[in-house]
């Protein structure tokens, strides 16, 4: 974490400037650098502002201050701004480095930020200035007391828990998380008319609804990996979304009708192509859903097989080249040596051991789908 000291120096004038000439350097260069007053602070900051680029491109642009534990934990751009939420005051209850609370000031008249950390607090404030972002108020105080001396009545109330533990470790239940959301929550639907609360990659949607009863689920991915899951205590009606951002939404009420019926018989001749479904589709066990009536489908997180091609913009379509049984031995004296990309969908064994089991080594332009239908491993050539 960012000290006092840290923060006021990066504030200064001077370290300012040294940043904003070496944004492309080497950060390691910079810190090597005997002749450069507080070479080690310019060299962090400027490392973590050249990864920004892509996560937190208005963050890089601004030349923000990045804590590096605070950006390691901090949304997006992309999946900051998807959040549909929005109305006249938004309370964001975990500042951190302010992303989410930064746009949800695009859609809000105003919000009012909440950080327990003064250091960090006094981050996101010069941040927000740096990015004119006028209209949101930061406030140092913990959750829990924040929500209890406050009177105002929010529209939206948005919680993202830390959820690191003493040790490091990471958390995915939302009770072990800091705020505990669950024990919070009926304080915070007196203040509040809406909640969302951000998950781990990793949380169940089913916890979603034994935990808060009527709510929507939203597993959110950019680039096939499952980025967030969102949960919004709104009063609509009870669903599970599979959103991949960029490329679409699939949508299912919670008491739809009973899933599809797996297919009798796997034509392997038959079939031209694979179809790999996302990874929010298999987050939110959607996949056989979603392909229902355009590919053969075992398996929510198995992949589907098709005979002609078919608009699934969730799912990356391939041309088959063979399908095989999975044979560890016949492969390894193929592929012995060589780079290939592989690809698991429903598939026991981890990447690393099938690497080892196979001689190969991942990367390259060939690319191998490993997988099971009806209890057979299958290895899928794809052109």
């Amino acid at each position: 974490m960012t000290t006092r000291e840290e923060y006021e120096l990066l504030c200064s004038d001077g370290v300012r400037r040294e940043i904003d000439r070496r944004i492309e350097c080497d950060p390691l260069e910079i810190a090597l650098d005997k002749h450069l007053p507080h070479a080690a602070l310019v060299a962090t900051q400027v490392k973590y502002l050249q990864r920004a680029r892509r996560k937190l491109p208005e963050w890089y642009r601004a030349r923000c201050i990045v804590p590096a534990l605070a950006y390691e934990q901090s949304s997006s751009c992309d999946c900051a701004a998807h959040k549909s939420l929005d109305g006249e005051t938004a309370l964001d209850l975990t500042c951190g480095l302010g992303v989410d609370s930064y746009h949800l000031s695009k859609r809000f008249a105003r919000v009012t930020a909440v950080e327990r950390d003064p250091v960090l607090a006094d981050v996101a404030r010069e941040n927000f200035r740096r990015l004119g972002a006028g209209n949101i108020e930061v406030v140092c105080a913990s959750d829990e007391e924040f929500v209890a001396r406050t009177t105002e009545h929010y529209d939206w109330c948005y919680a993202d828990p830390d959820r690191r533990g003493p040790h490091g470790e990471k958390l995915v239940r939302l009770e072990e998380c800091s705020p505990d959301i669950v024990a919070l929550m009926p304080a915070l639907r007196e203040r509040a008319e809406r909640i969302c609360i951000k998950a781990s990659p990793l949380f169940d949607i089913d916890e979603a609804f034994r935990l808060f009863g009527r709510c929507r689920v939203e597993a959110v991915s950019l680039g096939d990996e499952c980025k967030e899951v969102l949960i919004y205590i709104d009063g609509g009606e009870p669903a599970v979304t599979a959103t991949a951002l960029g490329r679409g939404s699939y949508t299912v009420r919670r008491d739809a009708s009973p899933e599809p019926s797996t297919p009798e018989l796997f034509r392997r001749d038959d079939y031209r192509l694979l179809l790999i479904p996302d990874v929010a589709l298999q987050k939110t066990r959607l996949a056989r859903r979603y392909l229902d009536g355009r590919a053969d489908i075992w398996s929510d997180n198995g992949c589907g097989f098709a005979v002609e091609k078919a608009e699934t913009p969730l799912c990356r379509q391939y041309e088959i080249l063979s399908t095989e049984h999975y044979d560890p031995r016949r492969l390894r004296r193929e592929l012995k040596g060589r780079r290939i990309e592989i690809v698991k969908r429903d598939f026991p064994m981890p990447t690393q051991r099938l690497t080892a089991a196979l001689g190969v080594r991942e990367g390259g332009d060939e690319r191998v789908v490993f997988t099971s239908v009806k209890g057979e491993f299958l290895v899928i050539r794809l052109k």
